[in-house]
C-alpha cells in the first residue's frame, strides 16, 4: 500500500527534479511550481513549489520565502551552498531532505518546497500553512469556571495550547505519520517522568498494527485501537479542552492530537473519568461532589427508568401505592397499545428530535428540539397514542442523558435503555436484575490499555493513589496528595506541604 515505492535523490541538476516532481504531480492543477533566477548575477535557477492557499502573497518581503529568496539573491554560488547547510537565512522551521519524494509529502504539509540548481537536497519553509479554523470555546464541554478555550483543528496549535499551561522540560511530543494516503500527523502527548513506559509502547503498537488510506479525525483511530471494539461503552476518553488535557497529563495519561480534528484522545481511562469535569476542580468540594452524586443517579436512570416503569406497571403493581396505581390506571385509559409498544415509540420519537436537533443549523437545532417535543408528546396523549405518564418517563430519561459529561459515554446508556425495556418486558423486576448483572459483569472485563474500566472501585489491591477520594465524591484538594494509578510508583505524590 506504499504510496511511493521507489526514491529518487534529489540531484545537482535541477531540471531533473524540477522534472520529478512535476511528474509527481502531474495533474494537480491547485500545487504552483515557480521557476526564478537567483544569486548576485542572477545565474543560479532555482524552482519553487506550493499549494496554492497554503502559501502567502511570496513577492511579501515579511514573509518567510520572500526573505528567504531576498537573502539568497546576494550570494554568489560558493556562499550560497555555505549558507543553504547551514540555514544561513535564519529561518525558524526549515528542513533539508534527500529525496524528491519525501520533499513532496513535505509539501502537502502545507510549505514551500525550494529547489535551487547545484544544490543536492530539496529545502522546506515553513508559511502560513493551511487554513483552519482558529481557538473557539467548545460547544459540547461547557463550565461554569473554568477557561474558555477549546482545541483547533490544527495539531500544532493544539500541543502549543497544553505547552501554554505545562511549561514543563519533561512534557514530550511524540509526532506520527498514519493513514498510506493521508500521511496525517498524529502527536502523542505526555509527561516523561510521569508516564509509564509499557503504557506508551502499548499505544505505539496498537498505532501501527492497521494499514490504512486515511486517517480524517481521531474517531477512526479510537475504533481500530480499542480492545474491546464490540463494546458500547468508549475505551478512549475524549475532551475539546486544554485545560482537561493537561490535568490528564499530570496524572501521568498520554493525550492524543490527529490532525484536522479538535477533539483529543485520553488514555488509558476508567468509567469514573467520564463523569468528571474540569470544573470539579475549579470549585469547592461540596458543589463538585454534589454534583457528581447527580450524575451517578443520572447515568442509572438513563439505562434503566423506561425499564423499570414497565416491570412495575406490567409486572410488579403491588409495590405502588393504591393511590399511585389508580392514578396510572386513570392515565392510560383509552390508550389502544400495551405499555411496552408506548415506550418504545416515544423513545424512538425523542431520538428522532435529538438527531434532528443535531443535524439543523444554529438555533433551529434548539427550537426543534424543544418545539418539536412539546408538540409531539401534547399531540400523541391527545390522540389516546401514549399515556401522560410515559411522556413524563420518556421526557426524565432524556433529561438525565444531557446530564452525563461525556456524550460518547451518554450514547452507551440511550443503547442499553433499548436492552432493559426489552428484558423488563419479557421478565419484569428480574429481567431488570439480569440486565444489571449483565452490564457490572461485561464493565469488570472491560479494560482500557490494561487499566480495569471500573477503577477505583475493583482492583483495591492495585490501586495506591487517592483515586476513592476523587471518585463518586470528591476530597478537599488538600487530601488528594497523590496522583492516580496512571502514573510511575515512584511519582506518586503531587501535592505536599512546605
Amino acid at each position: 500500500m506504499a504510496e511511493y515505492m521507489q526514491k529518487t535523490k534529489v540531484s545537482n541538476n535541477i531540471d531533473k527534479n524540477i522534472a520529478r516532481f512535476g511528474e509527481i504531480f502531474s495533474e494537480c492543477s491547485d500545487i504552483k511550481m515557480q521557476e526564478m533566477c537567483i544569486g548576485s548575477h542572477g545565474n543560479i535557477k532555482c524552482h519553487l513549489s506550493y499549494i496554492e492557499v497554503a502559501i502567502s502573497n511570496t513577492t511579501l518581503r515579511d514573509t518567510a520565502i520572500g526573505k528567504a529568496l531576498a537573502f539568497l539573491e546576494k550570494q554568489n554560488v560558493v556562499e550560497m551552498k555555505k549558507q543553504l547547510d547551514g540555514n544561513g537565512m535564519g529561518i525558524a522551521d526549515i528542513t533539508w531532505y534527500e529525496f524528491v519524494e519525501d520533499a513532496a509529502l513535505g509539501l502537502l504539509t502545507g510549505d514551500a518546497i525550494l529547489f535551487v540548481d547545484g544544490y543536492d537536497k530539496a529545502i522546506k519553509i515553513a508559511d502560513e500553512g493551511y487554513p483552519g479554523m482558529g481557538i473557539q470555546e467548545p460547544d459540547s464541554e461547557k463550565v461554569v469556571r473554568g477557561s474558555k478555550e477549546g482545541f483547533a483543528d490544527s495539531v500544532k496549535i493544539n500541543t502549543s495550547l497544553l505547552r501554554k499551561r505545562i511549561r514543563s522540560t519533561k512534557l514530550c511530543v511524540k509526532e506520527k505519520k498514519l493513514g498510506v494516503r493521508s500521511h496525517t500527523l498524529v502527536n502523542l502527548v505526555y509527561m516523561k517522568d510521569l508516564v509509564r513506559r509499557p503504557l506508551l509502547e502499548e499505544i505505539e503498537r496498537r498505532l501501527e498494527q492497521y494499514e490504512i488510506d486515511g486517517v480524517l479525525d481521531s474517531g477512526i483511530i479510537e475504533q481500530l485501537s480499542e480492545e474491546k471494539w464490540y463494546s458500547p461503552f468508549p475505551q478512549f476518553a475524549t475532551t475539546q479542552r486544554p485545560d482537561k488535557a493537561a490535568t490528564a497529563i499530570l496524572e501521568g495519561r498520554i493525550v492524543l492530537f490527529s490532525d484536522n480534528s479538535p477533539t483529543a484522545l485520553i488514555l488509558p481511562t476508567d468509567f469514573n473519568s467520564f463523569l468528571q469535569t474540569s470544573d470539579d476542580y475549579y470549585n469547592r468540594f461540596e458543589i463538585a461532589s454534589f454534583a457528581r452524586i447527580l450524575r451517578y443517579i443520572a447515568v442509572f436512570f438513563a439505562m434503566t427508568l423506561p425499564g423499570l416503569y414497565i416491570a412495575v406497571t406490567n409486572f410488579h403493581t403491588q409495590i405502588l401505592p393504591t393511590t399511585l396505581l389508580l392514578a396510572f390506571q386513570e392515565a392510560r385509559f383509552g390508550v389502544a397499545f400495551p405499555a411496552a409498544l408506548e415506550v418504545i415509540l416515544m423513545e424512538i420519537a425523542f431520538e428522532m428530535l435529538r438527531e434532528a436537533g443535531v443535524r439543523l443549523p444554529g438555533t433551529m437545532g434548539n427550537t426543534i428540539g424543544i418545539v418539536g417535543g412539546l408538540i409531539i408528546g401534547q399531540a400523541a396523549v391527545d390522540a389516546n397514542l401514549v399515556s401522560p405518564i410515559i411522556v413524563i418517563v420518556v421526557a426524565f430519561t432524556a433529561l438525565c442523558s444531557f446530564a452525563i459529561p461525556s456524550e460518547e459515554f451518554a450514547f452507551a446508556f440511550r443503547l442499553l435503555k433499548f436492552f432493559f425495556i426489552a428484558l423488563c418486558a419479557w421478565e419484569g423486576y428480574f429481567g431488570f436484575l439480569i440486565g444489571i448483572m449483565m452490564v457490572l459483569i461485561h464493565l469488570s472485563k472491560l479494560k482500557s490499555f490494561g487499566l480495569n474500566y471500573l477503577t477505583p472501585f475493583v482492583g483495591p489491591e492495585q490501586y495506591k493513589g487517592d483515586g476513592k477520594k476523587d471518585a463518586i465524591v470528591r476530597f478537599p484538594l488538600r487530601l488528594l496528595k497523590k496522583r492516580p494509578i496512571y502514573a510511575r510508583e515512584e511519582e506518586k505524590i503531587k501535592l505536599k506541604k512546605r
